[in-house]
Protein backbone atom coordinates (compact mmCIF):
# COMPACT_ATOMS: atom_id res chain seq x y z
CA UNK A 1 0.00 0.00 0.00
CA UNK A 2 1.19 3.52 -0.78
CA UNK A 3 3.17 5.41 1.86
CA UNK A 4 3.17 9.20 1.62
CA UNK A 5 4.38 11.84 4.05
CA UNK A 6 4.52 15.58 4.60
CA UNK A 7 7.83 17.46 4.56
CA UNK A 8 9.48 20.80 5.35
CA UNK A 9 9.05 22.37 1.96
CA UNK A 10 11.51 24.85 0.51
CA UNK A 11 9.71 26.93 -2.10
CA UNK A 12 9.85 30.29 -3.87
CA UNK A 13 8.80 33.51 -2.23
CA UNK A 14 5.47 34.62 -3.73
CA UNK A 15 7.14 37.64 -5.28
CA UNK A 16 9.47 35.46 -7.35
CA UNK A 17 7.49 32.27 -8.05
CA UNK A 18 6.61 33.07 -11.67
CA UNK A 19 10.26 33.79 -12.43
CA UNK A 20 11.57 30.72 -10.60
CA UNK A 21 9.24 28.10 -12.09
CA UNK A 22 10.78 26.29 -15.06
CA UNK A 23 10.05 23.34 -17.27
CA UNK A 24 11.87 20.10 -16.29
CA UNK A 25 15.62 20.03 -16.92
CA UNK A 26 15.41 17.41 -19.67
CA UNK A 27 13.05 19.46 -21.83
CA UNK A 28 15.98 21.68 -22.86
CA UNK A 29 19.37 21.16 -24.35
CA UNK A 30 22.17 23.04 -22.63
CA UNK A 31 22.21 25.74 -25.32
CA UNK A 32 18.43 26.14 -25.16
CA UNK A 33 18.57 26.49 -21.38
CA UNK A 34 21.16 29.27 -21.70
CA UNK A 35 18.81 31.22 -23.96
CA UNK A 36 15.74 30.64 -21.78
CA UNK A 37 17.35 32.13 -18.66
CA UNK A 38 18.68 35.28 -20.34
CA UNK A 39 17.69 38.20 -18.14
CA UNK A 40 16.22 35.93 -15.46
CA UNK A 41 18.57 35.22 -12.54
CA UNK A 42 15.68 33.58 -10.65
CA UNK A 43 15.02 30.70 -13.07
CA UNK A 44 15.24 27.27 -11.51
CA UNK A 45 17.33 26.21 -14.49
CA UNK A 46 20.26 27.86 -12.68
CA UNK A 47 19.93 24.90 -10.29
CA UNK A 48 18.60 22.18 -12.59
CA UNK A 49 21.03 22.97 -15.44
CA UNK A 50 23.82 24.74 -13.58
CA UNK A 51 26.24 24.43 -16.50
CA UNK A 52 24.50 27.50 -17.94
CA UNK A 53 26.38 29.58 -15.36
CA UNK A 54 29.75 28.13 -16.38
CA UNK A 55 31.79 28.46 -19.58
CA UNK A 56 30.43 26.42 -22.47
CA UNK A 57 33.71 24.50 -22.54
CA UNK A 58 32.87 22.86 -19.19
CA UNK A 59 31.60 19.27 -19.47
CA UNK A 60 27.93 19.34 -18.42
CA UNK A 61 28.51 16.19 -16.34
CA UNK A 62 31.59 17.42 -14.53
CA UNK A 63 31.68 17.70 -10.73
CA UNK A 64 31.99 21.45 -11.18
CA UNK A 65 28.44 21.60 -12.56
CA UNK A 66 26.89 19.80 -9.57
CA UNK A 67 28.83 21.96 -7.13
CA UNK A 68 27.56 25.03 -8.97
CA UNK A 69 23.99 23.73 -8.67
CA UNK A 70 24.42 23.38 -4.92
CA UNK A 71 26.01 26.82 -4.68
CA UNK A 72 23.18 28.40 -6.67
CA UNK A 73 20.55 26.73 -4.48
CA UNK A 74 22.23 27.91 -1.28
CA UNK A 75 22.61 31.42 -2.66
CA UNK A 76 18.93 31.64 -3.63
CA UNK A 77 17.91 30.48 -0.16
CA UNK A 78 20.25 33.01 1.47
CA UNK A 79 18.80 35.80 -0.68
CA UNK A 80 15.24 34.94 0.28
CA UNK A 81 14.28 33.85 -3.23
CA UNK A 82 13.41 30.52 -1.60
CA UNK A 83 11.87 30.19 1.85
CA UNK A 84 11.30 27.19 4.09
CA UNK A 85 7.94 26.51 5.72
CA UNK A 86 7.75 26.56 9.50
CA UNK A 87 5.93 23.23 9.67
CA UNK A 88 5.81 20.01 7.71
CA UNK A 89 3.22 20.29 4.98
CA UNK A 90 1.74 18.80 1.87
CA UNK A 91 0.66 20.94 -1.07
CA UNK A 92 -2.10 20.93 -3.65
CA UNK A 93 -0.91 21.72 -7.17
CA UNK A 94 -3.47 22.46 -9.88
CA UNK A 95 -2.56 23.00 -13.53
CA UNK A 96 -5.09 24.35 -16.02
CA UNK A 97 -4.65 24.18 -19.79
CA UNK A 98 -7.56 25.67 -21.68
CA UNK A 99 -10.73 24.22 -20.19
CA UNK A 100 -8.95 21.23 -18.58
CA UNK A 101 -7.54 21.04 -15.06
CA UNK A 102 -5.62 18.41 -13.13
CA UNK A 103 -5.14 18.65 -9.39
CA UNK A 104 -2.41 16.73 -7.59
CA UNK A 105 -1.08 16.24 -4.08
CA UNK A 106 2.57 17.19 -3.52
CA UNK A 107 4.15 15.04 -0.84
CA UNK A 108 6.97 12.56 -0.35
CA UNK A 109 6.77 8.94 -1.48
CA UNK A 110 8.78 6.11 0.06
CA UNK A 111 11.76 4.63 -1.75
CA UNK A 112 10.70 1.27 -0.27
CA UNK A 113 7.47 1.50 -2.27
CA UNK A 114 9.57 1.70 -5.43
CA UNK A 115 11.75 -1.20 -4.34
CA UNK A 116 8.77 -3.40 -3.45
CA UNK A 117 6.78 -2.60 -6.58
CA UNK A 118 4.04 -0.56 -4.95
CA UNK A 119 5.23 2.26 -7.21
CA UNK A 120 5.01 0.75 -10.68
CA UNK A 121 7.09 1.67 -13.70
CA UNK A 122 6.65 1.12 -17.43
CA UNK A 123 9.99 2.23 -18.92
CA UNK A 124 13.62 1.18 -18.82
CA UNK A 125 16.19 3.71 -17.62
CA UNK A 126 19.67 4.48 -18.92
CA UNK A 127 22.63 4.34 -16.54
CA UNK A 128 24.18 7.57 -17.84
CA UNK A 129 20.98 9.58 -17.32
CA UNK A 130 20.54 8.07 -13.87
CA UNK A 131 24.09 8.98 -12.87
CA UNK A 132 23.54 12.62 -13.80
CA UNK A 133 20.55 12.97 -11.46
CA UNK A 134 22.17 10.84 -8.75
CA UNK A 135 25.03 13.33 -8.60
CA UNK A 136 22.65 16.28 -8.75
CA UNK A 137 20.44 15.03 -5.90
CA UNK A 138 23.40 13.94 -3.79
CA UNK A 139 25.45 17.13 -4.11
CA UNK A 140 22.42 19.43 -3.70
CA UNK A 141 21.23 17.21 -0.83
CA UNK A 142 17.72 17.66 -2.19
CA UNK A 143 15.05 16.44 -4.57
CA UNK A 144 14.62 19.49 -6.75
CA UNK A 145 11.80 18.36 -9.04
CA UNK A 146 8.71 16.31 -8.15
CA UNK A 147 8.19 12.89 -9.73
CA UNK A 148 4.92 12.78 -11.67
CA UNK A 149 2.89 9.86 -10.24
CA UNK A 150 -0.69 8.80 -10.82
CA UNK A 151 -3.17 6.58 -9.00
CA UNK A 152 -6.65 5.25 -9.63
CA UNK A 153 -8.87 8.15 -8.65
CA UNK A 154 -10.63 8.02 -5.28
CA UNK A 155 -13.74 10.07 -4.44
CA UNK A 156 -12.73 10.55 -0.80
CA UNK A 157 -9.32 11.96 -1.74
CA UNK A 158 -10.93 14.24 -4.31
CA UNK A 159 -13.38 15.45 -1.66
CA UNK A 160 -10.66 16.32 0.86
CA UNK A 161 -8.65 18.19 -1.75
CA UNK A 162 -11.70 20.06 -3.08
CA UNK A 163 -12.79 21.03 0.43
CA UNK A 164 -9.33 22.37 1.24
CA UNK A 165 -9.27 24.43 -1.96
CA UNK A 166 -12.71 25.87 -1.19
CA UNK A 167 -11.82 26.88 2.36
CA UNK A 168 -8.21 28.05 2.16
CA UNK A 169 -6.30 30.84 0.46
CA UNK A 170 -4.15 30.31 -2.59
CA UNK A 171 -0.41 30.24 -1.98
CA UNK A 172 0.52 30.80 -5.63
CA UNK A 173 -1.35 31.62 -8.80
CA UNK A 174 0.46 32.48 -12.03
CA UNK A 175 0.34 31.81 -15.76
CA UNK A 176 3.51 30.47 -17.36
CA UNK A 177 4.84 31.52 -20.76
CA UNK A 178 2.99 28.67 -22.49
CA UNK A 179 -0.38 29.82 -21.14
CA UNK A 180 -0.71 27.18 -18.41
CA UNK A 181 -2.24 28.37 -15.16
CA UNK A 182 -0.48 27.10 -12.03
CA UNK A 183 -2.11 27.23 -8.58
CA UNK A 184 -0.79 25.99 -5.24
CA UNK A 185 -2.34 25.62 -1.79
CA UNK A 186 -0.41 24.70 1.37
CA UNK A 187 -1.92 21.87 3.44
CA UNK A 188 -0.56 22.28 6.96
CA UNK A 189 -3.43 20.95 9.08
CA UNK A 190 -2.34 17.83 10.96
CA UNK A 191 -5.72 16.07 10.88
CA UNK A 192 -6.11 16.63 7.14
CA UNK A 193 -2.62 15.27 6.50
CA UNK A 194 -3.37 12.21 8.64
CA UNK A 195 -6.60 11.60 6.70
CA UNK A 196 -4.74 11.78 3.39
CA UNK A 197 -2.05 9.40 4.61
CA UNK A 198 -4.72 6.88 5.69
CA UNK A 199 -6.55 7.08 2.38
CA UNK A 200 -3.37 6.53 0.40
CA UNK A 201 -2.42 3.62 2.65
CA UNK A 202 -5.45 1.85 1.14
CA UNK A 203 -4.27 2.46 -2.43
CA UNK A 204 -2.55 -0.65 -3.73
CA UNK A 205 -0.34 1.00 -6.34
CA UNK A 206 0.84 4.31 -7.68
CA UNK A 207 2.31 4.62 -11.17
CA UNK A 208 5.16 6.64 -12.62
CA UNK A 209 3.61 8.79 -15.34
CA UNK A 210 6.78 10.74 -16.07
CA UNK A 211 10.18 10.81 -14.40
CA UNK A 212 11.54 7.25 -14.46
CA UNK A 213 15.18 8.41 -14.40
CA UNK A 214 14.62 10.88 -11.57
CA UNK A 215 12.79 8.22 -9.54
CA UNK A 216 15.51 5.62 -10.01
CA UNK A 217 18.15 8.23 -9.14
CA UNK A 218 16.36 9.38 -5.98
CA UNK A 219 16.02 5.78 -4.84
CA UNK A 220 19.71 5.04 -5.43
CA UNK A 221 20.73 8.14 -3.47
CA UNK A 222 18.55 6.91 -0.61
CA UNK A 223 20.10 3.45 -0.73
CA UNK A 224 23.61 4.90 -0.78
CA UNK A 225 22.82 6.97 2.29
CA UNK A 226 21.41 3.95 4.07
CA UNK A 227 24.68 2.17 3.38
CA UNK A 228 26.59 5.15 4.80
CA UNK A 229 24.29 5.24 7.84
CA UNK A 230 23.83 1.60 8.89
CA UNK A 231 21.87 2.66 11.97
CA UNK A 232 19.23 4.48 9.94
CA UNK A 233 15.68 4.23 11.31
CA UNK A 234 13.72 4.62 8.09
CA UNK A 235 12.35 7.99 9.16
CA UNK A 236 15.20 10.02 7.70
CA UNK A 237 14.28 12.24 4.77
CA UNK A 238 16.60 10.35 2.42
CA UNK A 239 14.16 7.42 2.67
CA UNK A 240 11.63 9.46 0.68
CA UNK A 241 11.53 11.43 -2.56
CA UNK A 242 9.51 14.39 -3.76
CA UNK A 243 6.41 13.47 -5.75
CA UNK A 244 3.10 14.83 -6.97
CA UNK A 245 0.20 12.38 -7.26
CA UNK A 246 -2.66 12.98 -9.69
CA UNK A 247 -5.83 10.89 -10.07
CA UNK A 248 -5.66 8.99 -13.35
CA UNK A 249 -8.96 10.28 -14.69
CA UNK A 250 -7.74 13.89 -14.68
CA UNK A 251 -4.65 13.29 -16.81
CA UNK A 252 -4.29 14.11 -20.49
CA UNK A 253 -1.95 12.13 -22.70
CA UNK A 254 -1.28 13.59 -26.12
CA UNK A 255 0.03 11.87 -29.22
CA UNK A 256 3.79 11.31 -29.42
CA UNK A 257 4.58 11.38 -33.13
CA UNK A 258 7.50 10.02 -35.14
CA UNK A 259 9.57 11.55 -37.93
CA UNK A 260 12.09 9.51 -39.95
CA UNK A 261 15.10 10.73 -41.89
CA UNK A 262 15.00 8.34 -44.90
CA UNK A 263 13.25 5.30 -46.35
CA UNK A 264 16.23 2.99 -45.77
CA UNK A 265 17.10 2.93 -49.47
CA UNK A 266 13.57 2.04 -50.60
CA UNK A 267 11.63 3.89 -53.26
CA UNK A 268 8.36 5.49 -52.24
CA UNK A 269 6.43 2.88 -54.25
CA UNK A 270 8.21 -0.10 -52.67
CA UNK A 271 7.78 1.40 -49.17
CA UNK A 272 4.03 1.87 -49.69
CA UNK A 273 3.77 -1.69 -50.98
CA UNK A 274 5.58 -3.01 -47.90
CA UNK A 275 3.41 -1.19 -45.36
CA UNK A 276 0.21 -2.16 -47.22
CA UNK A 277 0.73 -5.60 -45.66
CA UNK A 278 0.17 -4.06 -42.22
CA UNK A 279 -2.24 -1.20 -42.92
CA UNK A 280 -5.21 -0.36 -45.09
CA UNK A 281 -3.94 2.78 -46.83
CA UNK A 282 -6.06 5.69 -48.07
CA UNK A 283 -4.79 8.98 -49.48
CA UNK A 284 -6.14 12.15 -47.90
CA UNK A 285 -6.64 15.67 -49.20
CA UNK A 286 -6.04 17.09 -45.70
CA UNK A 287 -3.94 16.40 -42.62
CA UNK A 288 -4.74 13.13 -40.87
CA UNK A 289 -5.09 13.35 -37.11
CA UNK A 290 -5.99 9.88 -35.81
CA UNK A 291 -9.37 9.70 -34.07
CA UNK A 292 -9.24 6.16 -32.71
CA UNK A 293 -6.90 3.39 -31.67
CA UNK A 294 -5.49 1.52 -34.66
CA UNK A 295 -5.53 4.59 -36.88
CA UNK A 296 -2.36 6.48 -37.90
CA UNK A 297 -1.65 9.45 -40.10
CA UNK A 298 1.35 9.33 -42.42
CA UNK A 299 3.00 12.17 -44.35
CA UNK A 300 5.32 11.34 -47.23
CA UNK A 301 6.35 13.35 -50.28
CA UNK A 302 3.90 16.17 -49.45
CA UNK A 303 0.99 13.70 -49.28
CA UNK A 304 -1.07 12.66 -46.25
CA UNK A 305 -2.29 9.08 -45.88
CA UNK A 306 -4.73 7.49 -43.45
CA UNK A 307 -3.51 4.14 -42.16
CA UNK A 308 -5.80 1.57 -40.51
CA UNK A 309 -4.21 -1.41 -38.78
CA UNK A 310 -5.39 -4.65 -40.41
CA UNK A 311 -7.35 -6.93 -38.09
CA UNK A 312 -4.80 -9.73 -38.35
CA UNK A 313 -2.15 -7.42 -36.87
CA UNK A 314 -4.11 -6.92 -33.65
CA UNK A 315 -2.77 -8.82 -30.63
CA UNK A 316 -4.21 -9.83 -27.28
CA UNK A 317 -0.91 -8.80 -25.67
CA UNK A 318 -1.26 -5.35 -24.07
CA UNK A 319 2.16 -4.11 -25.16
CA UNK A 320 2.13 -5.58 -28.67
CA UNK A 321 -1.31 -4.08 -29.27
CA UNK A 322 -0.15 -0.51 -28.65
CA UNK A 323 -0.13 1.52 -31.86
CA UNK A 324 3.47 2.54 -31.15
CA UNK A 325 4.41 -1.15 -30.85
CA UNK A 326 2.66 -2.11 -34.07
CA UNK A 327 4.52 0.66 -35.87
CA UNK A 328 7.84 -0.26 -34.27
CA UNK A 329 7.66 -4.02 -34.75
CA UNK A 330 6.21 -4.00 -38.27
CA UNK A 331 7.54 -0.85 -39.92
CA UNK A 332 10.34 0.97 -38.12
CA UNK A 333 12.50 -2.08 -37.46
CA UNK A 334 11.90 -4.56 -40.33
CA UNK A 335 11.25 -2.08 -43.14
CA UNK A 336 13.11 1.09 -42.15
CA UNK A 337 15.95 -0.63 -40.25
CA UNK A 338 15.56 1.36 -37.03
CA UNK A 339 16.41 -1.10 -34.27
CA UNK A 340 16.70 1.07 -31.16
CA UNK A 341 14.58 4.21 -31.28
CA UNK A 342 16.33 5.56 -28.18
CA UNK A 343 19.70 5.82 -29.91
CA UNK A 344 19.15 5.77 -33.69
CA UNK A 345 19.63 9.27 -35.12
CA UNK A 346 17.44 8.44 -38.11
CA UNK A 347 14.31 8.90 -36.01
CA UNK A 348 13.03 11.76 -33.89
CA UNK A 349 9.92 12.40 -31.83
CA UNK A 350 7.48 15.30 -31.85
CA UNK A 351 5.08 15.91 -28.97
CA UNK A 352 1.47 16.36 -29.99
CA UNK A 353 1.41 19.84 -28.46
CA UNK A 354 3.33 20.99 -31.58
CA UNK A 355 0.58 19.88 -33.94
CA UNK A 356 0.63 18.26 -37.37
CA UNK A 357 2.11 21.36 -38.99
CA UNK A 358 5.33 20.56 -37.18
CA UNK A 359 5.45 17.14 -38.85
CA UNK A 360 5.10 18.72 -42.27
CA UNK A 361 7.76 21.27 -41.37
CA UNK A 362 10.24 18.60 -40.30
CA UNK A 363 9.65 16.76 -43.57
CA UNK A 364 10.82 19.85 -45.47
CA UNK A 365 13.89 20.32 -43.25
CA UNK A 366 15.69 17.18 -42.06
CA UNK A 367 13.18 14.32 -42.38
CA UNK A 368 11.18 12.70 -45.19
CA UNK A 369 8.52 10.64 -43.40
CA UNK A 370 6.19 11.33 -40.48
CA UNK A 371 3.71 9.25 -38.50
CA UNK A 372 0.91 10.91 -36.53
CA UNK A 373 -0.12 8.63 -33.67
CA UNK A 374 -3.29 8.15 -31.66
CA UNK A 375 -2.44 8.76 -27.99
CA UNK A 376 -1.68 5.89 -25.66
CA UNK A 377 -4.30 5.89 -22.90
CA UNK A 378 -3.63 6.17 -19.17
CA UNK A 379 -5.55 2.88 -18.76
CA UNK A 380 -3.10 1.16 -21.13
CA UNK A 381 -0.18 2.61 -19.17
CA UNK A 382 -1.52 1.31 -15.86
CA UNK A 383 -2.45 -2.10 -17.28
CA UNK A 384 1.04 -2.59 -18.70
CA UNK A 385 2.57 -1.47 -15.39
CA UNK A 386 0.31 -3.90 -13.50
CA UNK A 387 1.51 -6.70 -15.76
CA UNK A 388 5.12 -5.71 -14.97
CA UNK A 389 5.75 -5.11 -18.65
CA UNK A 390 7.52 -2.24 -20.40
CA UNK A 391 6.15 0.22 -22.94
CA UNK A 392 8.20 1.18 -25.98
CA UNK A 393 10.17 4.40 -25.48
CA UNK A 394 8.38 7.65 -26.32
CA UNK A 395 4.92 6.15 -25.91
CA UNK A 396 3.33 8.99 -23.92
CA UNK A 397 3.38 12.78 -23.98
CA UNK A 398 1.69 14.35 -20.96
CA UNK A 399 0.35 17.88 -21.03
CA UNK A 400 0.48 20.20 -19.24
CA UNK A 401 4.05 19.86 -17.99
CA UNK A 402 4.77 20.23 -14.27
CA UNK A 403 7.05 23.10 -13.31
CA UNK A 404 10.25 22.50 -11.39
CA UNK A 405 11.31 24.87 -8.62
CA UNK A 406 7.95 25.19 -6.89
CA UNK A 407 8.85 22.60 -4.24
CA UNK A 408 12.19 21.35 -2.90
CA UNK A 409 12.64 18.46 -0.49
CA UNK A 410 15.89 18.42 1.51
CA UNK A 411 17.35 15.02 2.31
CA UNK A 412 18.89 16.05 5.64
Amino acid sequence: MAIIKDFWGIRPHKEHVHKVAALPYDVYSSSEARKVVEGNPYSFLHIDRAEIDLPESVDIYSDQVYQKANSNLSSMVDKGIFIQDDSKSMYIYRLTMGDRSQTGLVCCSAIDDYLSGVIKKHELTRADKELDRIKHVDVCDANTGPIFLTYKGQDKINEIISTWIDNNELEYSFISDDGIKHEVWTVNDTSTIIDLKKLFSNIENTYIADGHHRTASAVKVGLNRRESNPNYTGKEEFNYFLSVLFPHDQLYIMDYNRVVKDLNGLSKEVFLEQISKIFIIKTSESQVKPTKKGMLGMYLDQQWYQLEVKSEMISNDTVKNLDVSILQENVLTPILGIEDIRTDNRIDFVGGIRGLDELEKRCTQDMVLAFAMYPTSIEELMKISDEDKLMPPKSTWFEPKLRSGLFIHKLT
